[in-house]
């Protein structure tokens, strides 16, 4: 007895073929070079006695105003995401700096974990005759603990607070509230054009793509990163975006969050901004670069806070500033790569260790396992 074989409705030559992409091991599209495609560095090694057993690879780019000055790692191209909610919400900066307050402001900007402080800073944007307008996923809050009963929620969600602004500010514009995450609608070409601002009035994203909140992202490599953040620096003046997120780091990420980190230990001197997958943003106001400097870390395998935050320590460390190490590794030490800075600065990298003090050094037993 024969059976006919089962048709996938998105084969080749069927009506949904153009879904998915058309082969697992991926497609070659001129102009978009893939992770495949470019030359990734290490960054940092975590070592036991020594010896590699985790190796961190990623790209880094510095940026003083437009020029990119040092590149380690490959010239990248990624999605910002959530790193872009700043020049997001420079598209609204003079209606919204009317009508917000500084902590309403800061959670516009934020990646919250959902703690019960950001839930409310985020409320409080909107009446709550307009909660239901609120297109961000259901979901529950970003770092949790003990067992948790709470049913997922769209306050709860990393970017409720960016996409509560936004409506705010649409409404204020005399936008459609409708449709908001759409690429058609008026915020997106309004944010391109904010983009074009620091990138040259010529350039557009080679591709736009849906984040994980419902709203278009757009592919930036990492220098066109770097030189974005560093004109965060540059124009801090400008609008209130610098001044609300360095005054309230703690809705910016919350506990224990890398860029809440920053915030605090560089003293409102450095604006930084984490981003999925795997991405920090440094603004770093300095008297060495008047134009401002901007560093943009890309890891490589994504999302890794305890990589990131080595490679942070390291560059910050190099500049003056003192951030903290992350929590200890288990019987392993991590080195940083030398690339991850500039030549210059090479001599002040071996001044900053990964180890603390009070880290043990327990990697290794302490007698000579050779000896009979």
């Amino acid at each position: 007895m024969s059976t006919s074989p089962v048709r996938s409705s998105v084969a080749k030559g069927r009506p949904g073929e153009k879904i998915y992409p058309g082969s697992p091991v991926g497609e070659s599209v001129p102009g978009i070079p893939t992770g495949r495609d470019v030359p990734w560095e290490p960054l940092v090694d975590y070592r036991r006695n020594g010896v590699s057993e985790t190796t961190i690879h990623g790209a880094i780019a510095w940026a003083h105003g437009g020029d990119v000055f040092h590149s380690f790692g490959g010239n990248v191209l990624c999605y910002g995401r959530s790193m872009m909610k700043p020049f997001t919400m420079k598209v609204f900066a003079k209606e919204l700096g009317e009508v917000l307050d500084d902590r309403q402001k800061a959670i516009s900007v934020s990646s919250h974990n959902g703690d019960t402080e950001h839930v409310a800073a985020a409320q409080s944007i909107l009446s709550e005759s307009e909660w239901g307008l609120m297109q961000t996923p259901l979901d529950v809050p970003l770092v949790q603990f003990g067992r948790q009963v709470r049913r997922p929620r769209r306050w709860y969600h990393t970017c409720s607070g960016e996409h509560a602004a936004i409506l705010r500010g649409a409404r204020i514009m005399g936008w459609p509230r409708v449709g908001y995450t759409l690429p058609g609608h008026p915020l997106f070409r309004a944010f391109l054009d904010v983009l074009c601002r620091f990138l040259g009035r010529d350039w557009k994203p080679l591709r736009v793509a849906r984040d994980g909140c419902g709203l278009p992202t757009v592919s930036n490599t990492v220098s066109e990163l770097a030189v974005l953040f560093a004109g965060l620096g540059a124009e801090r003046d400008r609008d209130w975006i610098w001044e609300s997120t360095v005054s309230h780091p703690d809705l910016i990420g919350g506990f224990n969050r890398l860029d809440s980190t920053v915030i605090k230990a560089c003293g409102g001197k450095v604006l930084a901004k984490e981003g999925a997958d795997g991405l920090l943003g440094l603004s770093v106001l300095s008297r060495e670069y008047p134009e401002g400097l901007g560093i943009v870390i890309k890891i490589a395998h994504g999302w890794n806070p305890q990589a990131t935050w080595y490679v942070a320590r390291a560059i910050l460390g190099v500049l003056g500033f003192e951030l903290r190490n992350p929590y200890p590794l288990h019987r392993q030490k991590a080195f940083i790569v030398p690339g991850v800075v500039p030549m210059r600065y090479r001599d002040a990298l071996e001044a900053t260790p990964t180890w603390d003090e009070w880290d043990p050094d327990k990697d290794r037993w302490y007698y000579d396992w050779e000896r009979k």
